[in-house]
């Protein structure tokens, strides 16, 4: 879908394209915090590499494009997002929604615990979805370079003490019970950001704990006009 989309552009006289890579292209043992020199230092991990290798490989083509044919194509990493309107499928979310999705259904039916996939001690980084909005406009506005760079927080948290956080600002009070027979996925994800700050002026604004509160208030209000 990129590779059209970037075609498409080119061939249609588009000023500027922005692509929005992900951060799942990060090799799987990267130093943290995640610089952007460190892309192309390894294989990413196991369950995430096609899609992060596919992502990748618009970054190619962003270069590509540029030499051959002058095309302003800037390439950004964005960690992993959340907030209003998100996925609450249990069987297609990522973890943020499926957490809270989780907490509150088990609190409205009085059960004593949930469970969650792996052990729990990996981190992650997360990054509100306003926020991952405004960085995008920024970068269109203010940069034209050819190599990528991270947007995020710059912050990590792990699986652990997300769930705790969760259940708290749900008022969810039972148990959280881990299912290490699923996978963790990669060990560690946080991004070094300055280069957005240096580059466009990005700098995320709303804490996990408040964008946690705003997600959660907008999918409690959803499911109280379902009925």
């Amino acid at each position: 879908m990129g590779i059209h989309l970037m075609e498409a552009a080119r061939r249609g006289g588009v000023e500027k394209f922005v692509a929005c890579g992900t951060i799942c292209s990060y090799p799987k043992h990267a130093p943290v915090p995640f610089r952007e020199e460190t892309l192309w230092d390894g294989y990413p991990e196991e369950t995430n590499a096609p899609y992060g290798l596919a992502k990748k490989m618009l970054l190619v083509q962003s270069q590509a494009y540029r030499q051959q044919y002058g095309f302003n194509s800037i390439f950004l990493l964005p960690v992993n997002l959340y907030g209003p309107r998100d996925n609450f499928d249990l069987e297609t979310s990522h973890v943020i929604p499926a957490l809270i999705r989780k907490c509150v259904e088990a609190k409205e039916r009085n059960e004593n615990h949930i469970v969650v996939w792996g052990t729990g001690q990996v981190t992650r980084e997360f990054l509100y979805v306003e926020d991952a909005a405004e960085a995008i406009v920024l970068a269109a506005e203010h940069y034209d370079g050819d190599q990528p760079v991270n947007i995020g927080t710059g912050e990590e948290i792990s699986i652990k003490d997300l769930a705790e956080l969760i259940a708290r600002e749900t008022g969810f009070t039972g148990e959280i019970r881990w299912d290490t027979g699923k996978p963790d996925g990669q060990p560690r994800r946080c991004l070094d950001v300055r280069k957005a700050r240096e580059y466009f002026g990005f700098q995320a604004r709303v804490s996990l704990r408040e964008g946690l509160r705003r997600t959660i208030a907008w999918y409690v209000a959803q499911r109280a006009q379902r009925g």
